[in-house]
């Protein structure tokens, strides 16, 4: 798929969710605040109970940009970790490397985070890390292979331009951008993590299933 069909996917997902996925969806969205194609603009009839829970089961995998099968063994997970289902879910994704690539202000959009992560600019704690669903534990350091510094969209990150962007840098997170690290200092909290997402809901999907 071309970078411009892509954008274009990415922009009606957004539209029919409801949610901005990517910055130029945000500003997309703005302009026009109503689902994709000819009946975007006309008023739905209330959805049923289900519907409304795989509506929000598919905004919170498409914000981390995850199949099915992925969210599920996270579910599976997070259902049997101590207290809330929803927030452990949450909570859990947001420790991804690519999320927290995204978060740090290394790049624009998930996708972009994730093809760092595979081209192999991204290091935990000096050691190169090519799997976007790693799971960064705390204390661990974040940061981009010196020989990588140099690219283009690397020196836009470590000068900030993506940061207008994108949502506050949460406080699970210590950021140094212009050297291009970041570390994750503790757990994320379902507070503090910017993803749009009823999780009880989520959770009622899955238990009906």
């Amino acid at each position: 798929m071309s970078t411009k069909s892509r954008t274009r996917s990415k922009t009606r997902l957004s539209r029919a969710l409801g949610i901005p996925l990517t910055p130029k969806a945000a500003r997309y969205l703005e302009k026009r605040p109503y689902g994709p194609g000819e009946h975007g603009r006309t008023r739905r009839r209330a959805d049923s109970d289900y519907a409304v829970r795989l509506r929000e089961k598919q905004r919170l995998r498409a914000q981390y940009g995850i199949r099915e099968k992925q969210l599920r063994i996270v579910f599976e997970e997070a259902r049997k970790t101590k207290g809330l289902t929803g927030e452990n879910l949450v909570e859990l994704l947001e420790q991804r490397l690519d999320a927290l690539v995204l978060r740090a202000g290394f790049a624009r959009t998930t996708a972009q985070a994730r093809q760092l992560i595979v081209h192999r600019h991204i290091m935990i704690d000096g050691k190169l890390v090519d799997r976007p669903s790693f799971r960064v534990k705390e204390g661990q350091m974040i940061h981009v292979k010196q020989r990588s510094e140099s690219l283009e969209p690397l020196q836009v990150a470590a000068a900030g331009g993506h940061l207008e962007v994108l949502p506050k840098v949460p406080g699970y997170l210590e950021v140094e951008i212009e050297k291009l690290q970041a570390r994750l200092v503790r757990r994320p909290k379902r507070a503090e993590v910017p993803v749009t997402c009823e999780v009880q809901l989520v959770v009622e999907y899955y238990a009906a299933r």
